[in-house]
């Protein structure tokens, strides 16, 4: 059943536009099985441009390459990283950049090293929540139900 999900939701995937709500969909969804990490780093590496967003979900995607590469994993999680932050550094108020860093660091092993910006980013997404637009901050609540360094009193505050 599972596989067949999975063919199924690589296929939608594979035929539906390269926005940016597909990009988010796949993102959520990565994390659950190797299927799914590969059908975001197949719809992440589909897209094109220089919007800030997307070259922060293709840093992701880098990133989480290395959950299913056989060779080289450090290199991929520093490339991933050093993009990531590249693209943080010159779009610093970009909040749904700030959500992938946030998600990335807190679900890395701690030995990998890559946690510098848990605190300052979840106080930034907390105090900037409210100036979001409605899609952003669905995404954020979703992220947030599940995230692992938010606290019940700072999920419940995400209205």
């Amino acid at each position: 059943m599972k596989i067949i999900l999975a063919f199924t939701t690589a296929l939608l995937l594979y035929f539906q536009s390269g926005d940016l709500a597909t990009l988010r969909n796949s993102y959520t969804q990565a994390n659950s099985s190797n299927t799914n990490t590969q059908s975001f780093i197949t719809t992440a590496g589909k897209q094109s441009g220089s919007n800030a967003t997307i070259l922060g979900y293709k840093a992701a995607a880098k990133i989480m390459e290395a959950k299913i590469a056989k060779k080289g994993r450090p290199a991929l999680v520093k490339e991933g990283a050093t993009s990531l932050e590249s693209v943080i550094a010159k779009n610093p108020n970009n909040m749904e950049l700030r959500v992938i860093r946030l998600s990335i660091q807190e679900n890395l092993p701690k030995i990998v090293g890559y946690r510098s910006s848990i605190k300052t980013d979840k106080t930034y997404i907390l105090a900037n929540y409210s100036k979001q637009s409605a899609d952003l901050k669905s995404y954020i609540k979703k992220y947030a139900a599940q995230s692992k360094s938010l606290t019940l009193e700072e999920k419940s505050s995400l209205k």
